[in-house]
């Protein structure tokens, strides 16, 4: 019987580091360790080594030989870095990314040194680092999508302790309820121990970056017209505030990101004011996106954001939202009402091409981008009526739309438009496919260059932080940090 049938736990590595972690510290040489135990050194080499296990027997005579119990060979005794090391290095060389390079095992010496076992491991966990990357492909991306958005529906997109960590924020700080205004996102930063630095050289792939040790925060003191201050400030704290570590998977990263924008929403949105004002609006059958906009004075899409969490919770109105890019192209949505949007084979949204008939493509057309467009759009699962508008962004211009089941256009403001639609995307005539005419005539002789939205691309993690070159934020954090 082997030591393997007596632990599973203890590997022929650990064991023989230990061995000979034990013999070194006593000052007895392999070959007196070997003619103790009257074996060959080679053998005793070999279980040191990890190559062979030791019987019983044989465990018990070496443990005799060294003065020490055969228990204590097995036990968790603390090895030494160099143990650890070459332990960690003969592990990795018996891996899959060792055999995929074809670089073949080697004996570890004792010549070799510390510096070069570390830089080895070192190189190894980076392969696997950047192979783990890779791994996150498109497919991936969407699968995870589709898991987050069945967690996001399962629960009417409403996260109760995402409510409540707010709400213990905000009443930290004293805010009272209705908009918050930028002191108040300052003294939540300084509740958290941070104090906030506007430079202007934040490196263009950040919108902000926290030194966590020496508690600051950085942000940009330039900003777009369009630009909320409150808004990057909030998203840099709202991490913070939910110990988020850097992401290990796409799914941890979209899980991050969901989080942290939530956060940044029931923070600007408290819940306990909205939901009085919603329900206050629903009596007086006036819900408005705007309206809720203008109250704690957001953009849009974040007042639509706030009312997807809102809405079914506290108004029993399942919604549906959409984000889509001039292109055509979804980027956002959510959806428990049932509505039938496009989706890929593994039933993701994004990225796909929106009905031309809907409303979020239908709001590009219109001329007044100043007040908001309302449509009652047809389709085969029943009637869904919709308020959209056009907003700027980096990534060009998008429309936003939130909408509801006809049953449920009788509580908001728009609900008497004469515009209509007809959307019929889940059959192919509609308009995934040009009109045969055109298609004829076309389709041969013509190759279009395609323009991706950058923001599909952006969803796809380049690094330990997705979209970030770290060496530029690192070399700002070294500039900045107080000497």
């Amino acid at each position: 019987m082997t030591l393997a049938d007596e632990s599973e736990e203890l590997d022929a590595l650990t064991l023989g580091r230990r061995i000979r972690q034990v013999r070194t510290a006593a000052g007895i040489t392999l070959e007196q360790l070997a003619a103790a135990v009257d074996r060959a050194p080679s053998q005793i080499s070999m279980i040191e080594n990890g190559k062979r296990e030791p019987k019983l027997t044989l465990l018990r005579t070496i443990a005799k030989a060294l003065g020490v119990t055969m228990e204590s060979l097995w036990e968790a005794e603390t090895l030494d870095e160099r143990a650890t090391m070459e332990i960690a290095l003969e592990r990795a060389m018996s891996g899959q990314t060792f055999q995929a390079l074809g670089i073949d095992a080697f004996r570890i010496t004792k010549t070799m040194s510390s510096e070069v076992l570390r830089a080895m491991l070192a190189l190894h966990g980076e392969i696997d680092r950047l192979r783990d990357e890779r791994s996150a492909t498109p497919e991936e991306a969407r699968r995870a999508n589709v898991e987050l958005r069945h967690l996001m529906r399962s629960q009417d997109n409403y996260f109760a302790d995402l409510e409540s960590q707010a709400r213990e924020l905000l009443a930290a700080v004293g805010h009272p309820g209705g908009p918050l205004t930028q002191r108040t996102a300052a003294d939540i930063a300084g509740h958290l121990g941070f104090t906030l630095h506007y430079v202007g050289d934040l490196p263009q792939s950040t919108r902000s970056i926290a030194d966590l040790k020496n508690g600051r925060l950085y942000l940009s003191r330039s900003l777009t017209a369009k630009g909320d201050p409150r808004t990057a400030l909030l998203q840099a704290l709202s991490s913070r505030i939910l110990g988020h570590a850097e992401p290990t998977s796409y799914a941890d990263f979209l899980r991050q990101r969901v989080e942290t924008n939530y956060l940044t929403g029931a923070i600007l949105i408290p819940e306990d004011h909205a939901a009085g004002f919603l329900q206050d609006a629903k009596s007086r059958r006036a819900i408005s996106i705007e309206d809720l906009r203008d109250t704690y004075s957001v953009s849009y899409e974040t007042a639509a954001h706030r009312f997807t969490n809102l809405a079914t919770r506290h108004l029993d109105i399942p919604v549906h939202f959409l984000k889509v890019h001039e292109s055509g192209t979804i980027t956002k949505a959510y959806e428990n009402d049932d509505v039938n949007f496009p989706t890929d084979r593994f039933g993701s949204i994004e990225g796909q091409m929106c009905c031309r008939k809907w409303t979020s493509r239908e709001v590009f057309e219109v001329e007044d981008k100043f007040n908001p467009y309302y449509q009652y759009t047809d389709t085969g699962n029943g009637t869904y009526w919709c308020t959209a508008r056009v907003e700027q962004s980096s990534e060009g211009t998008h429309s936003v739309s939130v909408g509801v089941r006809f049953d449920d256009t009788k509580w908001f403001l728009g609900r008497d438009t004469q515009h209509r639609g007809l959307s019929r995307h889940g059959v192919e005539v509609c308009c995934r496919r040009a009109p045969a005419e055109l298609e004829s005539e076309w389709r041969q002789n013509s190759w279009p260059n395609v323009r991706t939205p950058r923001t599909l691309l952006a969803t796809l993690p380049t690094g330990a932080f997705p979209g970030v070159d770290t060496t530029d934020v690192y070399e700002f954090l070294s500039a900045h940090a107080p000497q």
